[in-house]
């Protein structure tokens, strides 16, 4: 990966070839399904646990089709550090897959840690969602609305081998998400795919 710039271009050379998806539509079925699992388990920290393990499914999905219209376009998604695969999540993923930009930064000093930061948030369109200086249940303040995003990252950067930890920092006005490398994994099957 080269730059930032490039992949920004990337990123939207990606979104234009990209069949889209009706934002409105998908936004609030988003918001459906949360309400639904918020219903089911009542725990806020249960519910961030099912939004983040349907965004692994999402993700490990995801990075086969982002791999394979990248490498259509002829766009290089060959990445050499952590640095540039969080360009190409940020730059180019959330631009192909949801239509927004998305910037990268706060990076750690032993650069194995880094946030993402969306202006605009999708998910959240149709929802208002409690801050920190808002009353209201603290339950539902413990509820990670775009949880799903982590669930996603972590998925598609399996794929590819690094093993990494998300989290929500900020839920609410710029949204801000951690990223943690906690692993890079061995080349080779994983052990769901091992004959034992």
């Amino acid at each position: 990966m080269a730059s930032k710039s490039n992949a920004t271009a990337s990123g939207q050379a990606l979104w234009t070839k990209t069949p889209k998806a009706n934002a409105e539509l998908f936004a609030l079925t988003y918001g459906s399904l949360v309400t639904e699992l918020v219903r089911d388990y009542e725990d806020p920290i249960e519910v961030n646990a099912q939004l983040d393990r349907i965004g692994h499914s999402i993700g490990v999905r995801c990075v086969d089709e982002f791999l394979s219209k990248a490498d259509v376009a002829g766009l290089t998604t060959q990445c050499g550090s952590l640095r540039e695969t969080a360009e190409v999540v940020a730059k180019m993923g959330f631009k192909m897959f949801l239509g927004v930009n998305a910037e990268v930064g706060g990076f750690s000093q032993d650069q194995k840690s880094f946030s993402i930061y969306l202006q605009e948030n999708p998910l959240s369109t149709f929802v208002e969602l409690p801050g920190e200086e808002q009353g209201g249940s603290d339950d539902l303040r413990r509820l990670k609305y775009s949880n799903v995003y982590c669930g996603v990252i972590r998925g598609a950067l399996e794929q590819v081998n690094l093993k990494v930890e998300c989290n929500i920092v900020r839920d609410t006005g710029e949204l801000e998400i951690r990223v943690d490398l906690r692993e890079v994994i061995a080349d080779g099957a994983g052990d769901d795919y091992k004959e034992g």
